[in-house]
């Protein structure tokens, strides 16, 4: 990976590169209401590159700087306009907290909670957890010290697999998501205690319920505007699907869309989503960011020539934030 002084020259355009795989006119609409979420003469910002796979942007509260992990690489990093990129969490997800042989993966998904806390979905510990606090010197190259408390890392004496992106209710319960990405050899590794990939639920009290065992490869998730509904993205090339969920179980699960066609030949797999106030879904998929009317319609992709992992959105929503393969981009959004 490169070093921080050049992620700030690549981020102010003072570097150059080769020819960047990012669309000059990424934004690729299949019906008229796509224009209401984005341009279609929006272009796509290259913020920051030389990541191994940037994941889980989430805006931090009162800065409106974005926090962003390299899962690979075990390190959170900070995007600030001020100041560009900087080293904010290292070891972001793997503390040598499970001893198991795992692949030592970081964190992934990152959301602030109704309290303002980081909570992480860290792979290589196989847990969720809260940054307690941050310790040390500031030393840009080596970070600060970084103080996690576990949320929860087991359902039913099982340990989890390597949660992976996590979502808050207004109840203050979590739901979560549990695939085998963070465990040598996944599904196979002799580290895997549950016999599933599953969907979870972490009520105010601190109880797990497990909310479905069907899909192969559950990964990012949102709640819809109303939190009467989860959306759960399925990473499975042979089923790359998003599903959807009552949050009071009071129906059996449905699928909302099948990317499965598309995604044998465009790059990348359905992963992280963002919901905005009108009901709109903002997905990662095969080719890029995939734009969904609340019943299901696919209104058009913001094209990232990349496999895109997941999405965020500023605090005034007035960008997304993309995460794709070894890029921080940013488009803006309509008003």
């Amino acid at each position: 990976m490169m070093s921080v002084s050049l992620f700030g020259l690549f981020a102010a355009g003072l570097l150059a590169t080769t020819a960047s795989p990012i669309p000059a006119t990424p934004v690729k609409s299949l019906h008229p209401e796509m224009q209401q979420i984005v341009a279609k003469d929006a272009q796509l910002e290259i913020l920051a590159e030389g990541f191994r796979w940037a994941e889980g942007p989430v805006a931090e509260p009162g800065s409106g700087d974005i926090l962003f992990s390299d899962v690979p690489a075990n390190k959170v990093w900070r995007y600030s306009e001020k100041n560009g990129v900087s080293l904010y969490l290292s070891p972001s997800g793997y503390t040598a907290l499970d001893q198991q042989p795992n692949l030592k993966e970081g964190a992934n998904g990152l959301i602030f909670n109704s309290k303002q806390q980081l909570i992480l979905a860290q792979h290589g510990d196989r847990r969720l957890a809260i940054l307690e606090k941050i310790s040390g010197s500031d030393n840009q190259q080596q970070g600060k010290q970084p103080h996690y408390q576990t949320l929860i890392s087991h359902f039913e004496q099982q340990q989890f697999n390597s949660p992976n992106d996590l979502v808050q209710h207004s109840d203050q319960s979590y739901f979560f998501t549990d695939p085998p990405y963070g465990l040598t050899g996944g599904d196979k590794s002799a580290q895997k205690q549950l016999k599933f990939n599953g969907v979870y639920r972490l009520d105010a009290q601190g109880k797990v319920q497990l909310i479905s065992d069907m899909l192969s490869r559950p990964n990012g998730l949102v709640l819809s505007p109303d939190e009467k509904w989860l959306y759960v993205a399925n990473s499975d090339p042979k089923a790359a699907q998003w599903w959807k969920f009552a949050v009071d179980g009071s129906s059996e699960p449905t699928l909302f869309f099948d990317a499965t066609a598309a995604a044998k030949t465009q790059p990348g797999l359905p992963d992280g989503l963002k919901v905005l106030p009108s009901g709109h879904l903002l997905a990662t998929g095969p080719g890029g960011v995939w734009v969904f009317s609340a019943d299901g319609t696919h209104l058009g992709t913001i094209a990232t020539g990349v496999a895109a992992a997941n999405v965020g959105l500023s605090l005034d929503r007035k960008y997304l934030y993309i995460t794709a393969s070894s890029y921080l981009l940013r488009i803006r959004l309509q008003p």
